[in-house]
């Protein structure tokens, strides 16, 4: 009797500490908290806010959103970094420029390779753009007076961001010194806006969906990709620059996204696959993708393996035209 008692014992002994284990291993089984690198309002912010309610759907567990603003998303960052890497911290955050920039010319800590990316959702692309009462119509005609009048045409970037250092490309590559153009950098989008739709600038270079909202002032000229927009009526900023005979790089833009830890990835592999399922379900649910298109907000899924080789790649151009940014 008392050998079965024992191994009665044992046998309940196990399967608790199994039934233990196993909800210890329940992912999540508790609220995810979303640090945003930016201010409410902003766009990383809106496409965070956004976007939680059908991940906390997809999670079935709530998901706080926590804004860590300053330092170009180092603050940000960095949280996330020396939270526990347990999956429950997430970072929603526009990637580029600003973590490239942070890295190169911040002083930041960390390196691309410190993240775990799981989705790169909205990519904003830049447009070029004068003043709707601007006498500029074209790009060439603006390039040749800032070479011609040095000193006399503004333009008003983001500092750090892919418009200002296309603002130096678009000179560099034909020559001119970037002395000859009064640059005038903003620490946001919305001063920057603000300025050009105040027609306090000759032109602006910056993301152009979070310029939807001033469309109205302004008169597009180039869009930097390969395409050009017909949301904008722009061509392609090298085909617009075909009357002058050359061409510039062309840069990504803003990608914002979403990431944690690469420590996580590595110590916890099923909770990231989970983690990433869940954002494919949402980002590839129709309904979702219909709302988020309605509030102007970007809705892809691009999946880790292909947000890993684009951060990678706009890396790389920034550590080359680094100096541009100076």
């Amino acid at each position: 009797m008392y050998r079965k008692i024992i191994a009665l014992v044992s046998v309940l002994t196990l399967s608790l500490l199994m039934t233990i284990a196993a909800v210890a291993e329940t992912y999540p089984s508790r609220p995810i908290t979303m640090v945003v690198g930016f201010g409410i309002g902003g766009s990383a912010d809106r496409m965070t806010r956004s976007t939680v309610t059908f991940l906390s759907d997809a999670l079935e567990v709530p998901v706080k959103v926590v804004n860590k603003k300053g330092a170009g998303t180092m603050l940000a960052n960095n949280y996330l970094l020396r939270r526990p890497a347990d999956g429950y911290t997430i970072l929603g955050s526009t990637f580029s420029p600003y973590m490239p920039v942070s890295i190169l010319m911040g002083g930041a800590k960390y390196s691309i390779d410190d993240f775990a990316f799981i989705n790169a959702q909205w990519f904003d692309r830049d447009i070029i753009a004068v003043h709707k009462n601007s006498p500029y119509n074209t790009l060439p005609e603006l390039v040749k007076a800032i070479k011609n009048n040095p000193k006399k045409i503004s333009c008003a970037v983001v500092q750090g961001s892919s418009g200002h250092l296309m603002s130096a490309l678009l000179l560099k590559e034909y020559g001119v010194p970037q002395e000859n153009m009064n640059l005038v950098t903003y620490q946001s989008g919305g001063k920057a806006r603000s300025a050009i739709a105040g027609n306090q600038v000759n032109f602006i270079i910056i993301g152009n969906e979070g310029s939807m909202g001033i469309k109205e002032f302004l008169k597009p000229l180039a869009f930097v990709d390969s395409k050009g927009s017909e949301k904008w009526n722009a061509p392609a900023v090298n085909d617009a620059l075909k009357p002058l005979g050359y061409e510039v790089p062309l840069l990504s833009g803003s990608i914002r996204g979403f990431a944690v830890s690469k420590k996580f990835k590595e110590q916890y592999p099923e909770r990231f696959d989970k983690l990433v399922q869940a954002f494919k379900a949402t980002m590839t649910n129709k309904d979702v993708k219909k709302f988020l298109k309605r509030v102007n907000i970007g809705n892809e899924w691009t999946g880790p393996d292909e947000v890993d080789r684009l951060m990678k790649e706009n890396y790389a151009a920034y550590v080359k035209y680094k100096d541009l940014l100076n």
